[in-house]
């Protein structure tokens, strides 16, 4: 299977974001902090505590969501020449090659640990941390399809 992309801004800053929400420590974070909101809404409402608490707890769920909405997600963009870079990928049964007019690197399957699909993107990822995009506006459905079948057999 071979294909060209490139990166569109909005659908990688959107990518980008599922990533940030698909990690575990975020999750916790956003709920626990959902949590103390709303305990502190129910207590302010009964009166048993100051008005201060709620607007602490509210302020830190809107500098929580602003940072990772936008913050880490145009940050990591920003610093990243690889998406506004134009490629050429070859997916084989045995690894994966990107080209460009750069160079070219090749990856075996057992290089990724996992992955997900997301709206726009197949997120293939080297550690927990580390992560590569497939756009898949430049796939046809087929493609996809036929993608998908691999990521299962290879990535589980």
């Amino acid at each position: 299977m071979r294909f060209d992309f490139s990166y569109n801004k909005e659908k990688t800053l959107q990518g980008l974001r599922y990533h940030f929400f698909s990690r575990n420590e975020i999750r916790v974070m956003i709920l626990l902090v959902n949590a103390f909101a709303i305990i502190a809404a129910i207590l302010f409402y009964t009166k048993k505590i100051r008005p201060e608490p709620f607007f602490m707890g509210s302020c830190i769920w809107i500098v929580l969501m602003i940072s990772i909405w936008f913050i880490l997600p145009y940050s990591i963009y920003k610093k990243s020449s690889t998406f506004k870079d134009s490629f050429t990928i070859f997916i084989s049964e045995s690894e994966i090659r990107l080209d460009n007019d750069r160079g070219y690197v090749e990856w075996q399957w057992s290089a990724f640990t996992r992955y997900f699909e997301s709206p726009h993107f197949f997120h293939l990822y080297f550690d927990e941390k580390s992560f590569f995009l497939i756009p898949k506006e430049t796939m046809t459905e087929e493609m996809k399809h036929d993608f998908r079948g691999v990521l299962k057999s290879k990535l589980g």
